[in-house]
């Protein structure tokens, strides 16, 4: 299966729940994860503002585990890119800049808004919600979804989830779709 080559925006590995089961699909060979230090940058940053129970070591830790696991994730070289783009946020041009050096058709974000069709269309890469782009990844790939889950799921130690309280976890991440494909999956597993 040729791997799709996606740039996950900062905005996706915000949260822990919804970074780590992109984590696992990516390790599953589903599709090639893409990133830049600074969409690292920014959803550590972010955390460590929101969440005084967090350290930077650990986040430090969390970025270094990514990057082992997907060690071709990181995108450089792509700041000469950036003038010549046009967002409506020009914050996000970064993200486009780098999906396009990091050779990306879909860039998965929670703003849609910020990256309209008709621009990115001009380099062929799509904006994608995390539902919709797993959901895409579950019609081509149901097996190798539902193993990424299950090694996503037992992962979790602290404390350990069964399977419903998993699901209602990704339910939490917004994944509502993907939780009953999932569901219906694991009901015939």
């Amino acid at each position: 299966m040729p791997p799709f080559i996606v740039f996950l925006d900062a905005n996706v590995l915000y949260p822990a729940e919804l970074r780590s089961f992109l984590m696992y699909l990516a390790v599953s060979g589903v599709y090639r994860a893409r990133w830049s230090a600074e969409v690292q940058d920014e959803w550590i940053s972010n955390l460590l503002l929101n969440r005084s129970d967090l350290t930077r070591e650990k986040l430090e830790r969390t970025r270094e585990l990514m990057e082992r696991h997907a060690p071709d994730a990181l995108v450089t070289g792509y700041q000469n890119l950036i003038p010549g783009l046009s967002l409506p946020d020009h914050n996000d041009r970064h993200v486009l800049a780098a999906a396009i050096r990091g050779k990306a058709t879909v860039i998965i974000t929670n703003n849609l808004k910020d990256f309209p069709a008709a621009e990115l269309q001009i380099y062929d890469i799509e904006a994608q919600t995390p539902e919709d782009f797993i959901n895409h990844l579950i019609n081509l790939y149901p097996a190798e979804v539902l193993q990424a889950a299950e090694e996503h799921r037992h992962s979790l130690r602290n404390p350990k989830k069964t399977v419903e309280e998993y699901l209602d976890s990704l339910r939490r991440q917004g994944l509502v779709e993907t939780v009953t494909t999932l569901s219906r999956l694991y009901n015939h597993a």
